[in-house]
């Protein structure tokens, strides 16, 4: 089994730390002036600054504190992002408590929330499904929000652990006009370019554009990518807002799938990683590992206020989304003899997304309580074209859970472009998905101590489906029309004795059909059966210390039910079983200690064990649930010396976790591992910053992320990064 040696005490010890110095610092502040949270809107516009937000309009589809959202929610902003040079969903994530990263097989962002299991479905832009596999990235972003625990009342379908939630940067009136290029380590060459300013009284507009072309440290890997997005603000009357954007975008790389395990004596049980520090060996072949999606996307947002008490947004989001990648990848573990498996295929993705939300907002007091009322719709047309084809090398394998053939391939030797080919069709899924939901919320104000949150949502997800599978025996089409009814509520109340400090208590639903967060999955063998459920109870405390420093503790469980299994009795049959069950604490930590002093990060205690056995027992119950390590801990800090100098601490750490949920034929170790960042920043001018980033200063040798028990991402050695910002 993993060790887990980390423990929290030492965090709480830099809490009390924090909390007593921040209060001497600011005691004369804090006395002469009531805390409360800041009642500025929530505003696109202008970014948050500095490391802690104070609202958030995501968690519960109104303007609301954060201190009164009965959930853990981590806001990333602009300023910390720019501090720790975050270009990506994996980058921005490493500070958060709660989740990990997994691998995506070298092309998608996949993350696991609180130990359910990993999604790529779980992404949303300003609050609208964005569900593509592919790596996203951020210059177009002023911060990105991440919501812990099941949110189908807001998001609908999936959000089974968690959602991310990408807010756009918006036109407005006050001038916008910066540039940025960086270089580093690895030939890393990125530049971004972000202008904006007002048309007329009326009209206002920005533009984001950027530009990547690098290469990695592991051998053969390398990436393009550019994006273009214009938008555009008008203000037809004082009480009508309406902003339109545009969004090109293209991402192209070498799939990277890491290194396999190395095979533990005679079986293929507590595995570790194969030369981890092994960057010039690509296990497969990279000439045939290419990956590429191209988005088209279109955003409306229409907004008007009919007065102070009745607001009305309606947004819609058109995107149109290609993909393509085909890998060659290790497919078993490293034996003695220095041989593995390899395996290969190829698939492609077309995707058409309608999305439309209405929502209408009304406030109002009855019988002495205020009541802050959510009614909303949601409409959603899915169009998804996916063929997924396999490789034929020397022989061919027809095995159970992957028809891909295979050989075994010794490290010494290597893999020609005549060795195989992608010339076998595996699966072709063709899938029209229709979502109509209806959701209603209550944000009820008893009195200044006491507030609770209630609501409902009801989605009607019909999936009408057509899917081909080949094997040895020929084609196996199999067609469906499939509709489910989610009703997903939430339950919760908010207790604040003092002003600057919430204590709640949650309850929340989520589901996942049968169709997957991809919509694919769907087979003649689990049609008719019921959605994942995903249950959340939390109780949780936020507390600002200072009006410039929050902390937050949660403690949770997270059930997973109806989870897919093999029926006993007759393996061609599906059954539902209990499949997950979590019991988790994070504590998160984001502001100013001083005002020279910023922080952000926090620790996760995450308990994730099977509930029942599954697999046809080969997943035994309380098996530890894989790439769930039981504690992390990360914390950034940034020093300001003077306005023009200032230097930045980071450390990210974990315990260690299974690659893959273990069963009792195979199971891979990620050890643990403890890594430090460091910062310097330089502004020799107004206008101008420089900043230079360093990442594994101990150039520690450790696992980063995996998709599977042998494909396993080494994190990068000790690397610099040099970013220059100038506005103008």
């Amino acid at each position: 089994m993993p060790s887990n040696k980390l423990t929290p005490s030492y965090l709480f010890a830099l809490l009390l730390i924090a909390k007593s110095t921040a209060v001497s610092a600011n005691e004369m502040v804090a006395i002469a002036n009531e805390i409360q949270v800041r009642a500025e809107k929530v505003s696109d516009t202008k970014p948050v600054k500095g490391y802690q937000a104070k609202r958030s309009v995501t968690a519960t589809k109104t303007d609301t504190p954060l201190l009164n959202v009965p959930q853990s929610v981590t806001v990333i902003t602009r300023d910390q992002m720019q501090d720790s040079a975050v270009q990506s969903i994996g980058d921005a994530i490493r500070y958060v408590p709660g989740i990990t990263l997994s691998q995506g097989e070298g092309n998608r962002d996949a993350i696991n929330f609180r130990g359910v299991g990993v999604t790529t479905g779980d992404f949303f832009l300003d609050g609208v499904r964005d569900d593509i596999e592919t790596y996203r990235d951020l210059y177009n972003i002023d911060r990105v929000e991440v919501l812990k625990g099941p949110n189908g009342l807001i998001f609908g379908r999936g959000a089974a652990g968690g959602a991310i939630n990408r807010v756009s940067k918006e036109a407005g009136w006050d001038p916008v006009r910066e540039v940025q290029v960086s270089y580093g380590a690895y030939n890393q060459k990125r530049s971004s370019f972000d202008y904006g300013q007002a048309i007329n009284d009326t009209a206002a507009f920005r533009i984001n554009a950027v530009y990547e072309n690098s290469d990695s440290y592991r051998n053969g890997v390398n990436i393009e990518r550019y994006g273009f997005n214009p938008t555009v603000t008008l203000l037809p009357t004082e009480r009508t807002k309406v902003t339109l954007g545009f969004e090109y975008f293209k991402d192209m790389r070498i799939g990277d799938r890491g290194v396999p395990s190395l095979k533990s004596g005679s079986d293929d049980l507590d595995n570790r990683p194969y030369k981890i520090r092994d960057y010039q060996t690509f296990y497969g072949s990279y000439r045939h590992s290419d990956n590429q999606t191209e988005t088209y996307g279109l955003n409306a947002l229409f907004e008007h206020d009919f007065n102070d008490q009745i607001k009305l947004r309606n947004r819609t989001r058109y995107a149109d989304y290609d993909k393509y990648y085909e890998n060659v990848y290790a497919a078993g573990s490293v034996h003695a003899d220095g041989s593995f498996k390899i395996g290969a295929y190829d698939m492609s993705t077309q995707r058409r997304n309608f999305i439309n939300q209405t929502d209408v907002i009304f406030k109002f007091d009855s019988l002495g309580i205020s009541h802050e009322l959510l009614l909303g719709t949601e409409f959603n047309k899915q169009l998804t074209d996916n063929l997924r084809s396999i490789s034929q090398f020397n022989t061919y394998n027809s095995s159970a859970e992957t028809l891909s053939s295979s050989f075994n391939l010794n490290i010494a030797n290597t893999l020609s472009d005549r060795d195989f080919v992608f010339n076998k069709p595996l699966r072709h899924v063709k899938s029209n998905v229709n979502i109509f939901a209806f959701y209603l919320q209550d944000q009820i104000q008893f009195n200044p101590y006491l507030s609770a949150i209630l609501g409902i949502r009801q989605d009607r997800f019909q999936n009408d489906m057509d899917r081909t599978d080949w094997s040895n025996s020929g084609a196996s089409p199999f067609s469906s029309n499939r509709t489910e009814f989610l009703t997903s509520p939430r339950a919760s109340l908010i207790f604040k004795p003092v002003p600057e400090m919430s204590i709640y208590a949650a309850y929340s639903l989520s589901y996942v059909p049968r169709a997957g967060d991809q919509l694919v999955s769907l087979t003649s063998k689990i049609d008719g059966l019921k959605p994942e459920k995903f249950t959340n109870r939390e109780i949780g405390v936020k507390y600002d210390i200072t009006p410039d420093l929050n902390v937050s503790l949660a403690a949770y469980i997270l059930q997973r039910e109806n989870v897919l299994a093999n029926s006993p009795s007759n393996p061609a049959e599906a059954i539902l079983v209990n499949g997950t069950e979590t019991k988790g604490y994070e504590l998160s930590l984001a502001g100013k200690v001083t005002n020279n002093w910023s922080v952000f990060g926090g620790y996760a205690y995450q308990d994730a064990e099977i509930s029942e056995d599954q697999s046809s027992g080969t997943i035994l119950k309380g098996t530890r649930v894989g790439q769930t390590p039981k504690n992390t801990l990360s914390l950034w800090n940034r020093y300001d010396f003077n306005e023009a100098w200032g230097a930045a601490f980071g450390v990210v750490s974990r315990s260690a976790m299974y690659a893959l949920t273990p069963t009792t034929t195979a199971s891979t170790i990620l050890p643990g591992y403890t890594r430090y960042d460091a910062a310097v920043f330089w502004k020799p001018e107004k206008n101008t910053r420089v900043q230079l980033n360093i990442e594994n200063l101990t150039n520690k040798d450790y696992a980063l992320s995996a998709h599977n028990n042998n494909n396993i991402l080494p994190g990068s050695p000790i690397t610099a990064r040099l970013n220059v910002i100038y506005n103008f």
